[in-house]
């Protein structure tokens, strides 16, 4: 299918008509917005309304949880920049592995529902980590670094807290349920797999944080893709897994 299908302008009409709408909403900036739009055309195109309604929904829920106790979190110096206002960065830093697997399903390459769980558990994965350091970050006690327990202060890179990490699974069981609603994936188990897909590659997130990150001057935006990536590749084998033991 050409990238100039009618789906593919009709998306673009809609994503830029809505971000004339809603630009001057403080939840991303003017580079965010037109990645937004960029974003949001690539994934009506290939995966229709219920791929773009099942991101938009990601971004609005991962832009709510990161301004709750905002002025707590600036106050500490662990806050989002910009206000939490997400930029071009952010966008496509969260949003590469799905767009590759939405691309795949577009261009019909080998198993189609290998590809949807794969998009399903990246975009899980990226939420349960926003719930999961956005909640720690305002509420979470005691906060340890997960490679040696050690108590660390809020916001550490690699640092986890109880409220943070059950905000995590929260958060992945959330984006997954939300995939099923919207047909992404269609059974239970499919679901469960994503969910524990999505929170497993958070805990891996955080390994690389407190292990790779600083180590390497890592970006959260590389570090977010290949989070994302992680949690794909895992839903993917784990499906994988359960289809030769289900035959």
């Amino acid at each position: 299918m050409s990238l100039f299908s009618n789906s593919f302008v009709f998306g673009f009409c809609l994503n830029f008509a809505l971000i004339l709408l809603f630009r001057r909403v403080p939840l991303m900036t003017k580079g965010g917005w037109i990645s937004a739009g960029i974003l949001g055309s690539i994934l009506w195109g290939c995966l229709s309304w219920q791929g773009w309604i099942s991101v938009v929904i990601y971004l609005l829920f991962g832009s709510i949880v990161t301004k709750i106790g905002y002025k707590f979190k600036r106050n500490k110096g662990i806050a989002e920049k910009r206000g939490g206002r997400r930029g071009p960065e952010n966008v496509w830093g969260s949003a590469a592995t799905g767009l590759f697997f939405a691309i795949m399903i577009q261009f019909n390459f080998a198993n189609l529902l290998f590809y949807k769980i794969g998009f399903a558990a990246s975009f899980a994965a990226k939420l349960a980590d926003t719930f999961g350091s956005e909640i720690g970050k305002r509420f979470g006690g005691n906060t340890y670094l997960i490679t040696s327990l050690r108590k660390v202060d809020r916001g550490t890179e690699g640092g986890i807290s109880l409220e943070g990490t059950i905000a995590s699974a929260i958060g992945s069981i959330f984006m997954s349920s939300i995939m099923l609603v919207f047909s992404i994936i269609t059974t239970s188990n499919q679901l469960l797999i994503v969910s524990i897909s999505g929170f497993l590659a958070t805990i891996s997130e955080s390994i690389i944080g407190a292990k790779f990150q600083e180590k390497y001057k890592l970006s959260n935006e590389l570090v977010n893709a290949i989070q994302t990536s992680i949690s794909s590749i895992i839903a993917i084998f784990m499906y994988i897994s359960y289809l030769n033991l289900s035959n």
